[in-house]
Order: structure tokens, then C-alpha cells, then sequence
């Protein structure tokens, strides 16, 4: 079997994609994958990481507000198809799959026209432009939430899968992993992250929450601060002249998110797609504070479809004033029966074995 996986710009697209094909290489030993990405996102650390082949192309996504430079977008585009179409011809994929982002607009696209079957997976609630486009000629339409099939157009193409996530996510026990990182299982471990960009909204919100429980015994707070972000909030404690104890971890990216997500008590995130699943698919209780800067409110639908069933809070950027974190984090705590709670509803809400899913779905529809 010959796939190329392509798909990218941030981890929310990246990571799903290295599931599937992690899938499909389970499956079959024999397999060949190649992914193909963008020369900014971040499938060029990830996809050779976890062992995979990778292209690049160059493309941009197109300006809603500068019009004008939407003529270069064009340009890279024709020579984004172009460049597509030879990897295509050289690779000469079975399939191919694509799961957003600007790569993914110009491979499959081209893959269609050269009529290879082509399938998309949209993680959000909101589906994005690109898998909306991409619909017509695609032959299955893969949700991360059933809530965006109101947003497609054949209802016949879609199948509700949930969000892969790597498995990884699910082969690791709480103890091993609190073990791992030097965790005692007396802590209590908070983790809070703004996914793979990081972001200011959340770290400006979790300095009222260091100050808090700075220094308090069998605390511990663990935070992704991001590359964008890392020093300007470790500026922020040393203007507010605020010494941080050993209790404190501040990373700029964690990269074994696996290890920190499994040993935690609770989550305190943005609501991407791919956060939403990684956080579920261990059953911890969140707190997810919505980004309001998505197409479609996107992140704010993905938290609810958490919400509405008990395993998460729902925090607007709007409501983060007067230590509204601060006081949910510590009623939480003090309540270990409505956390115990929240775990199960949290781990109700879990994509259950969606690369399976996608891949049975592929392997059947172009066996027919």
C-alpha cells in the first residue's frame, strides 16, 4: 500500500496525520508513506521525528484583509500544484489523505485531478476553507467532531471518526510517567499549555495562578509557555521580582506532552482539535479557555462538545479577571470527587479508535 499523508502549519493538523499513518503502517509492514508539507509549519521537525519521509512545498494561505498580496499566494500555489503533481507521478500513491492546511489544499487538489482517490479529515467543530473545498472530489469526509457535518455539503461522504491520537497517549500509566518526570505520587500536578504556538492570554492568566501556589508543598504546576512567549513571561516574574520555587516547571515546548498530559490532575488549555483529543483520550478534567481568533469560534464548540457532558470547564477570555482561574482551579482541588467525576465524563468524550476507523473506512471503499 502507497499513501501520502499531507497536512500541516501546526501541530493540530500535524499530529493527526502521523496517527493514521502510524496506523496504516501497523497494519501493513510493507507499507509505503510519504507526507508532504509546508516549508513553514512544523511537520518538518515532526515528520521526520516519528520516523517519516517528508516533502516540502511552498505555500501561504491567502489574506482576508491584504488583499493585494493574494497574488503571490497564487503564484506559490501554481508552483505548490505543480511541484505536487511530480511527487505524485514519482511517489504514486494509492491514496491520499489529507487533514488541512495549506500543503493539504495543493496536494490533494492535484492528487484529484489526476483522479487518486482522495479522503480529508477535519478535526474542528468548524470546519476550515480548505476541507470545505476539497469536499466535492473527495471520497470520504472524516469528522473529528460530528458537529461540523452540518458544514458539508454530501452528507452520504461523511463518517464520524473522532480525532487520532497518537498511541502513545494511552500506552503510558500515570505512575510510570509521574516516574518518569520525578513526580511524586503524593502531587498534585497541574498542567497548562496554549497548544503548540503557546499562548499570552493563558500565560498572563497562570502567573496569577504561580503567585498562588508558589512554593506550596505537594503542588505542582508545569507549564508550556511556547517559543513566542517562554521569555517574556519569565520576564514577567523577574519585573514582579517573584522568585520561582522548585515546584514551578516552565518550558517553552513540551515535547513529550505524553508523559506531562498522563501524570496531571488537571488541564488548563486552549481547546484545538487535537488538544481537545490528547486531553479526553486520558480522561483528565480541564479547564479550556477558547481561543477567539478561529475561524468559526472553532475552539469554543470543541470545548463544549467536552462541557455538555461533564468532563471540562468552559473559561472565556472575557471571564479570566479577578483570579476567575485562580478560584476553579482551587474549588477543583479541594473537591477529589468532583475531579474522580470529571475524569470519567472526560474519558466518555475520547475518539475511540479513530485511525482505525479511517483506515478501515479507506481500505474498504477502495477495495469495492
Amino acid at each position: 500500500m502507497r499513501v501520502i499523508m499531507t497536512g500541516g502549519g501546526t501541530g493540530g493538523h500535524v499530529y493527526p496525520a502521523i496517527a493514521i499513518a502510524d496506523e496504516i503502517r501497523r497494519r501493513y509492514k510493507d507499507a509505503a508513506v510519504l507526507f508532504v508539507g509546508a516549508e513553514v509549519g512544523m511537520e518538518r521537525e515532526l515528520v521526520p521525528e516519528n520516523g517519516y519521509d517528508l516533502e516540502i512545498i511552498s505555500v501561504d494561505g491567502f489574506y482576508r484583509k491584504k488583499i493585494y498580496k493574494n497574488i503571490e499566494v497564487f503564484n506559490k500555489l501554481r508552483k505548490a500544484s505543480k511541484r505536487s503533481k511530480e511527487i505524485i507521478r514519482d511517489f504514486r500513491p494509492d491514496v491520499v489523505i489529507g487533514t488541512g492546511g495549506y500543503a493539504s489544499a495543493a496536494v490533494v487538489k492535484t492528487a484529484q485531478k489526476m483522479k487518486i482517490p482522495t479522503y480529508i479529515h477535519e478535526q474542528n467543530a468548524y470546519p476550515g476553507m480548505t476541507n470545505r473545498m476539497l469536499e466535492r472530489h473527495a471520497r470520504k469526509v472524516f469528522l473529528g467532531f460530528e458537529a461540523a457535518g452540518e458544514h458539508f455539503r454530501d452528507k452520504n461522504k461523511l463518517v464520524n471518526a473522532g480525532n487520532p491520537v497518537r498511541a502513545v497517549f494511552s500506552q503510558t500509566g500515570k505512575a510510570e510517567a509521574r516516574k518518569a518526570l520525578g513526580f511524586r505520587d503524593t502531587d498534585f500536578v497541574l498542567l497548562a499549555f496554549g497548544g503548540s504556538q503557546g499562548a499570552g492570554r493563558i500565560n498572563k492568566a497562570m502567573i496569577d495562578v504561580i503567585e498562588t501556589f508558589n512554593g506550596v508543598e505537594n503542588f505542582r504546576i508545569c507549564i508550556g509557555a511556547g517559543k513566542y512567549y517562554y521569555e517574556a513571561m519569565l520576564d514577567e516574574f523577574r519585573e514582579r521580582n517573584i522568585e520561582l520555587h522548585d515546584n514551578i516547571i516552565i518550558k517553552e515546548y513540551i515535547s513529550d506532552m505524553q508523559k506531562y498530559l498522563v501524570s496531571s490532575d488537571l488541564v488548563v488549555s486552549r481547546s484545538g482539535a487535537l488538544t481537545v483529543a490528547e486531553v479526553t483520550i486520558c480522561g483528565k478534567p480541564a479547564i479550556f479557555i477558547p481561543s477567539p481568533n478561529v475561524t468559526g469560534n472553532h475552539q469554543y464548540h470543541n470545548a463544549m462538545a467536552v462541557a455538555q457532558h461533564g468532563g471540562a470547564i468552559v473559561l472565556e477570555e472575557d471571564q479570566l479577571k479577578e483570579k476567575k482561574l485562580v478560584n476553579e482551579i482551587l474549588k477543583l482541588k479541594n473537591n477529589p470527587e468532583i475531579l474522580k467525576d470529571m475524569e470519567s465524563r472526560s474519558l466518555a468524550c475520547a475518539p475511540v479508535d479513530a485511525a482505525a476507523v479511517i483506515c478501515d473506512t479507506i481500505i474498504n471503499d477502495i477495495s469495492e
